[in-house]
């Protein structure tokens, strides 16, 4: 399997989840650019996969940093966003999904797993 590269990662994740982003649903444009946004943190081990990534404004990338996704979820809606909760649900599912047939990615298993169970539990 041929990995892209992180542009061409980026564009694939906007054509598939739309051009907003993930966390505060602003529109793309040229004061909201879109960055790659990892769901499972690098520094929690999530891979640079597409599952892994959707489209998020730099500003909202930035101040998540290395937060919990749940955590940064809350923070969202405190501040009277309206973050994707179905395109994040997705993405962690495919990510299991990817994880299962590639293999791998031991670090990440934990937080993808105690992330999806927040998550669902949230909408409960």
């Amino acid at each position: 399997m041929v990995q892209l590269d992180r542009a061409a990662r980026l564009e694939a994740a906007m054509r598939r989840d739309g051009a907003t982003c993930v966390w505060c649903g602003g529109a793309f444009d040229s004061r909201s650019r879109p960055t790659t946004e990892h769901v499972v943190p690098r520094s929690k081990g999530g891979p640079s996969w597409a599952e892994n990534e959707v489209a998020a404004c730099r500003r909202c990338n930035g101040e998540r940093g290395h937060r919990a996704l749940v955590e940064w979820l809350d923070e969202c809606e405190r501040r009277g966003w309206h973050p994707d909760v179905g395109r994040l649900e997705r993405s962690l599912v495919a990510l299991r999904a990817a994880i299962a047939e590639r293999g791998g990615q031991r670090r990440a298993r934990p937080e993808l797993d105690a992330q999806l169970r927040r998550l669902r539990k949230r909408a409960a």
